[in-house]
């Protein structure tokens, strides 16, 4: 009996010990800073770790897109316009998706290399670009499609808790009409394009 005891005490001993040498896993919320040929975005994004390499998480987006084609000029008054411009177009995607860390048992931890990839809905709103900024998304229109991305970044530092990070990613969006109407006639379909972000981590 006393035998018995002795091997329970030491089993649970050993488990408890090896729940302690675990490492923590953490959820973490993140405003994200992104930049592109459309000019600045923001973000906020929602970690998840499952384990020590893998996570998932949903970010949403707003960021304004241009066309290729776009040149601003500048009058004699100071003032900024693009000739030949009918909307402003703006992206809002909302994806959900997973994240590998790399290389985890081969380097120090305040240096986190990872790949990633999600998938989710897009909203693409225009607005009248003859209206003031603000006033024109009282005109605003939105339309519907799938968009997704890939990309590869890093964490700094050994906070996991408040984590930094850079990141650069493929950003798919695509429709499969008529698309949007940056400059007069000129519609698009494509709107993807590489964006490079720094992301700003607070512990949930």
């Amino acid at each position: 009996m006393l035998k018995n005891s002795s091997l329970v005490i030491i089993l649970l001993g050993a488990f408890l010990l090896s729940l302690q040498a675990q490492e923590k896993l953490y959820t973490n919320g993140y405003f994200d800073l992104h930049f592109s040929e459309g000019g600045l975005g923001v973000g906020l994004s929602l970690n998840k770790e499952i384990t020590t390499t893998i996570s998932l998480f949903f970010d949403i987006m707003f960021t304004e897109s241009k066309d290729a084609q776009e040149f601003e000029y500048v009058d004699i008054w100071g003032n900024v316009f693009v000739v030949g411009k009918k909307n402003r177009v703006f992206l809002l995607p909302l994806n959900s998706g997973i994240r590998y860390r790399l290389f985890k048992d081969d380097i120090l931890d305040n240096f986190r290399p990872y790949v990633f990839s999600a998938i989710g809905p897009a909203i693409v709103i225009t607005t009248p670009y003859q209206y003031e900024f603000f006033k024109s998304f009282k005109y605003a229109r939105a339309k519907f499609t799938l968009g997704g991305y890939v990309g590869v970044g890093a964490y700094f530092g050994y906070d996991r808790k408040n984590p930094v990070g850079f990141s650069i990613r493929y950003q798919v969006t695509r429709f499969f009409n008529d698309g949007v109407e940056n400059l007069e006639g000129r519609f698009r379909k494509d709107l993807s394009g590489i964006f490079i972000s720094l992301n700003f981590g607070f512990s949930l």
